[in-house]
């Protein structure tokens, strides 16, 4: 599970200044449905440059949501200068941190503040510009080449962290690894960091959980009128719900642990930890 802070924690479960303002100053559309994050943020900017009222829609996680309520707190108060170098750091710092695979949720609070901004300046943001990379999240390369420069990032699967590219299907991960390549010794001295074996995207992971439930597990189950359901796949925490027969017996947490859990760690990954969830 996600080890969140306090601040995260507050912030998600009571998020600041939700909504939409009339007539804004500047808007900032960013991610889409479809991806699975979304943020919509509109601006109120007086006659000196000041923003005056932020606030913020947004489709997503737990960090997603902290991401976009802090945001509007940092930038009241500040002239559109002033925002404008708001970086996605700063945006995590202020949250007390995020976990590295969340990082993407403030790179996309900084990627909207950007947009309301040349919204409000009448830009065209560069970034809109690049070539698509990853085209299951829509992350051109102008964006991952800057997430690699300003965080320093040393593999793809930090890049999946920072920009969501290379999180879905896999099929960019050689483009990624080129980008990482020609732009990740800018500045720095130390190499590129070795990729880590048997590395999968989060769906290719949750599919091969499904066939080994499938191929492996269901069969026995099932001849003692047992069957399992996979509940969800959270990092490493894999939640299944036992049904039929193994719902009442007493061995079910000896089949969770000795059975589920050591055959998922022999034929997918060794570091799965399986929970059975709680009705």
């Amino acid at each position: 599970m996600w080890e969140y802070t306090d601040t995260v924690q507050e912030h998600f479960l009571h998020p600041r200044n939700v909504g939409e303002i009339d007539n804004p100053s500047g808007t900032g559309d960013v991610g889409s449905l479809a991806c699975g994050d979304a943020l919509k943020l509109t601006l109120k900017i007086d006659d000196k440059g000041v923003i005056t009222e932020a606030k913020f829609k947004t489709f997503g996680c737990a960090s997603a949501i902290a991401s976009s309520s802090v945001l509007t707190e940092m930038v009241v108060g500040m002239t559109v200068d002033e925002a404008a170098k708001v970086s996605n750091q700063d945006i995590a710092n202020a949250l007390g941190g995020l976990p590295k695979e969340k990082m993407h949720c403030s790179v996309m609070g900084r990627e909207a503040l950007e947009a309301a901004i040349a919204d409000y300046r009448g830009l065209i943001l560069p970034m809109a510009e690049g070539e698509v990379v990853c085209e299951c999240f829509g992350v051109t390369d102008l964006e991952i080449i800057r997430a690699i420069r300003e965080s320093n990032l040393r593999s793809v699967e930090e890049i999946t962290n920072f920009t969501k590219a290379g999180g879905g299907c896999g099929k960019c991960e050689g483009a990624l690894r080129n980008l990482l390549e020609q732009h990740a010794g800018i500045g720095v001295s130390r190499p590129v960091a070795k990729e880590k074996p048997r590395r999968m995207t989060a769906l290719q992971k949750i599919k091969r959980i499904e066939e080994v439930l499938e191929r492996e597990i269901r069969p026995g189950l099932r001849k003692d009128g047992g069957d399992i359901e996979l509940i969800d796949v959270d990092g490493d925490f894999v939640s299944v719900s036992l049904r039929g027969a193994c719902t009442s017996c007493s061995k079910s947490q000896t089949t969770i642990k000795e059975y589920v859990e050591k055959k998922l760690r022999e034929l997918v990954l060794d570091s799965l930890i399986v929970e059975e969830e709680q009705s």
